[in-house]
């Protein structure tokens, strides 16, 4: 992976619940986990008719540096745009230099 390639700045982040200390309720919401630079690639128009053969809602894949602890219940931030991580590939080679995330467009309320 070039550094190059790694030019938008985007936020990894997580699910998380909170008490609302003047009513006690629980409200759903996000933290960040890390601020990272990431390359996100649209998918091709032949990788979106595959995706949608397959059912799959795929819309574009974001690469960053590798990192632990990444899974499909986080979402990634560029902007206004969110997506929603549906899965973590590790770079085929050796599994430690990048990760691949599949994601699809996301909705901006709301877990």
């Amino acid at each position: 992976m070039q550094t190059g390639k790694l030019r938008h700045r985007v936020t990894i982040e997580r699910p998380m619940r909170t008490q609302d200390p003047t009513t006690g309720e629980m409200v759903s919401g996000w933290s960040a986990v890390a601020t990272v630079w990431a390359s996100i690639d649209p998918l091709s128009a032949r990788e979106f008719i595959a995706a949608q053969a397959g059912q799959s809602e795929i819309s574009a894949r974001i690469i960053i540096r590798h990192r632990e602890g990444l899974d499909a219940s986080m979402r990634v931030v560029q902007g206004t745009r969110i997506y929603n991580i549906q899965g973590v590939l590790a770079d085929p080679k050796s599994g430690r230099h990048y990760i691949t995330l599949p994601v699809s467009e996301g909705v901006t309320d709301g877990i």
